[in-house]
């Protein structure tokens, strides 16, 4: 029960193929009280995969680039937070698919609002509940140091959320609140669905990931943010740990 007695916000679960769905089962599975966020259309998927949990936990309404609902976090939650899962990402149709010369700055500042920014805006939203330190995990896919087809200004965002975690950590380690992210292969989820080329990453691990990859599998990304967010890593903060079959490790 690495998770007892320890309540934990999962927000970016719509459905049952959702990382941070497995994150949430998995958590609870370990004794932890999770709540779930969401808002607007998505509402209704996420409390039709709530009930698909072992235990139905509360949703509360949050959308990231809303002040209000920022500032009205801590209120909606109540009580106190042991450990947050930032599972959110997304980019406008332009910002993908090839379309990285073409993408205006504004469709290019929703993405890196909603993917890099959020991470920040999250954290200063639960600290209030933190009062007594904590763990901070955020999905990531692996961007900081190269250039992947089709992913063009999420892949920016993506490498702008690794240096946000980065310096959360440096700003967050003194009141005992460890900032990490896990950088997942690729998990056929109803983001990753709506990335055009999307299969050419599929194709990609099946060749090169020495332990193998099953996209349809997202087990392994849930028992290693829920490791992170446990007591067993209490001097680790600001890594990127990788959950892809060893994909980052091989040249070619």
């Amino acid at each position: 029960m690495l998770l007892a007695e320890k309540r934990v916000l999962v927000t970016g679960v719509l459905n049952d193929a959702s990382m941070a769905f497995h994150v949430a089962s998995r958590a609870q599975q370990e004794g932890a009280e999770v709540v779930l966020t969401s808002f607007g259309r998505a509402m209704s998927l996420t409390q039709r995969a709530a009930r698909r949990l072992p235990t139905e936990p509360v949703i509360v309404e949050l959308d990231v680039t809303d002040t209000a609902h920022l500032d009205a976090l801590a209120e909606r939650v109540g009580g106190h937070l042991d450990g947050v899962l930032h599972a959110i990402g997304f980019a406008p149709e332009s910002c993908l698919g090839g379309g990285f010369l073409t993408a205006p700055w504004e469709d290019v500042a929703v993405a890196l609002q909603v993917s890099a920014y959020s991470l920040k805006a999250l954290a200063v939203a639960c600290l209030p509940l933190m009062s007594a330190g904590g763990s901070i995990v955020g999905l990531d896919f692996d961007n900081s140091t190269v250039a992947w087809p089709v992913y063009d200004w999420m892949g920016v965002a993506k490498a702008a959320f690794e240096s946000t975690a980065r310096y959360l950590a440096r700003d967050l380690g003194p009141s005992g609140i460890r900032v990490n992210l896990v950088a997942a292969g690729p998990i056929r989820t109803i983001a990753a669905r709506s990335i055009p080329g999307f299969e050419q990453f599929e194709a990609a691990w099946d060749s090169r990931a020495p332990l193998g990859w099953n996209v349809k599998d997202p087990t392994p990304v849930g028992a290693a943010c829920v490791v992170l967010l446990s007591d067993l890593f209490p001097a680790t903060t600001g890594e990127v740990v990788h959950v892809d079959g060893g994909y980052h490790a091989i040249g070619a």
